[in-house]
């Protein structure tokens, strides 16, 4: 027997709104905050070997986050409701994009930041643990650590936002305040030196210089996680926006102290080639117990984002069953806890799949290839919807329009065309494109590059198997995807097979 359906809000919402203003914020930084702070700037370092380059490069990371945030706050405010992306997408552009956006946020681009989130996390935990989670047997018990805490994460948002989102606002106050403790102690007892602010620029070359902000958006990704629970914020109106832009302010300003204090410590050169700069810097002012210090603030950090990445998602999916484009049963709302449980047992799901088979880089790389299109097709709907509904309410507007959702559009296909460009095979960015890409027929193509699966991990015939495996199981998912489409375009129902909610053409 099916739940019952809640009644919906005044916004056709049928979820219950419990989030105030700072929860909202909590829930944007919570999923900012995680590994990217912690992993990038090493990378970043080794593109731009030069103190002014590697701030730029962090700045207008900043600057384009804030650009989206800005342009996603008039879209919250006109349409407060849970999707996010995927709302501002159907509003302006129709169903049929946003559909091909869901179905990419499914099957790659969520699954992907889920398993990039958690694997950090295992791996610092196996480390506090005194295993090294770079040799074998424990590189492969990274990849299991990290699903079990994929689980764990969605049955915290299973049994209820309240509790997720008490996670979220203890957590993440913790972490942002350990950050702020390792600058303060950086510059108070450090013996670091201000020199190395002004070391002598090694060769950047432009191209290096947008790789490097691929690996910033990826650390200041989660701006846009917070419009997806636009259902369950309270006065989402004057909520939304102010959330929105304090949120990302806050978290510009955290990421920029953080690597002032890193360089403080470290010269450039050296912050290249340690892909544990934080652990090497908190090394540097208290000694071998700042390592374990980190280590338990990556976990807090990870865990933090882990939990507010699978509170925001499923909604996405919530909000296409409602609209008849994914099936019905995926917009059940659990009638004890209030949340739409079947879509967090997907999301949940999909993200172990994909956290037992790539690594970080993978995943991460992944993510952004696939879902920065989308979000620049999302801030176009601004513009969109400027023209055909001018006279729609709008709580709040852009400000600076319309410059600014056209940098950001601009910006983004520039930073992602150059990626593709410069790295189309080592980076995984060309293969993760392919993936991500959907066939005009509206058949998401999903192919995994098992070829980058690490070998030590699996040999050849798990190779082949796995291959298979994912071929039948892609196979299954166009047919499927196709019933969908074809159903749809006839006005009936995917889930329930009768003309319900997907009464209009795609």
């Amino acid at each position: 027997m099916s739940a019952p359906l809640m009644p919906a809000d005044r916004w056709g919402e049928r979820l219950t709104r419990r989030l105030g203003l700072w929860s909202a914020v909590a829930v944007l930084v919570g999923s900012t905050i995680g590994s990217g702070i912690f992993r990038t700037p090493a990378r970043i370092a080794a593109y731009v070997p030069a103190p002014v380059p590697m701030f730029g490069v962090w700045v207008l990371g900043g600057l384009l986050a804030l650009c989206g945030a800005l342009t996603y706050a008039e879209l919250a405010a006109t349409y407060p409701r849970s999707g996010g992306v995927y709302v501002y997408i159907r509003e302006g552009f129709g169903r049929l994009p946003a559909f091909l956006f869901g179905w990419t946020e499914l099957l790659l681009i969520r699954a992907s930041a889920l398993g990039a989130i958690a694997t950090p996390f295992a791996e610092y935990l196996l480390r506090s643990l005194g295993y090294d989670p770079k040799i074998e047997p424990n590189a492969t018990y990274v990849h299991y650590v990290a699903a079990a805490a994929i689980v764990l994460t969605a049955s915290l948002n299973y049994v209820g936002v309240r509790w997720s989102s008490l996670v979220l606002n203890l957590t993440t106050g913790a972490k942002y305040g350990a950050l702020m403790l390792l600058v303060l102690l950086a510059f108070a007892i450090g013996q670091g030196d201000f020199g190395h602010f002004s070391q002598a620029a090694g060769s950047v070359q432009p191209a290096s210089f947008g790789l490097a902000l691929v690996s910033v958006l990826w650390a200041y990704d989660g701006w846009g996680d917070l419009s997806f629970v636009g259902g369950e914020v309270r006065d989402p109106e004057r909520n939304l926006p102010r959330a929105l832009v304090l949120g990302t302010l806050s978290v510009i300003a955290i990421y920029l102290l953080a690597n002032a204090a890193y360089l403080y410590l470290i010269p450039i050169a050296q912050m290249g080639h340690s892909p544990l700069v934080a652990a090497d810097a908190a090394q540097l002012i208290v000694g071998q117990l700042g390592v374990g210090l980190v280590a338990v603030l990556v976990m807090l950090a990870t865990f933090s984002t882990l939990v507010g990445s699978i509170l925001t998602s499923p909604r996405i999916f919530f909000a296409m069953a409602d609209d008849g484009l994914l099936f019905s049963q995926v917009a059940r709302v659990h009638p004890r806890f209030h949340t739409p449980s079947v879509s967090i047992v997907v999301t949940g799901a999909l993200g172990v799949v994909w956290v037992l088979l790539l690594n970080f880089d993978q995943l991460a790389d992944q993510f952004v290839v696939a879902i920065f299109p989308f979000y620049a097709l999302a801030a176009a709907a601004v513009l969109a919807l400027r023209r055909r509904q001018p006279d729609r309410p709008r709580p709040v507007k852009v400000l600076g329009y319309p410059v600014v959702p056209l940098l950001f559009i601009l910006a983004t296909f520039l930073i992602l065309g150059n990626a593709l460009r410069e790295h189309p095979g080592s980076t995984g960015l060309y293969r993760s494109s392919l993936a991500s890409a959907v066939r005009p027929s509206g058949r998401p193509a999903v192919r995994l590059p098992v070829e980058h699966v690490p070998h030590a991990q699996l040999h050849p015939p798990d190779i082949e198997r796995a291959h298979v495996l994912l071929e039948r199981m892609r196979n299954q998912a166009m047919t499927n995807v196709c019933q969908c489409v074809r159903r749809c375009a006839e006005g009936v129902d995917p889930g329930r097979g009768q003309r319900s909610r997907c009464h209009k053409p795609l």
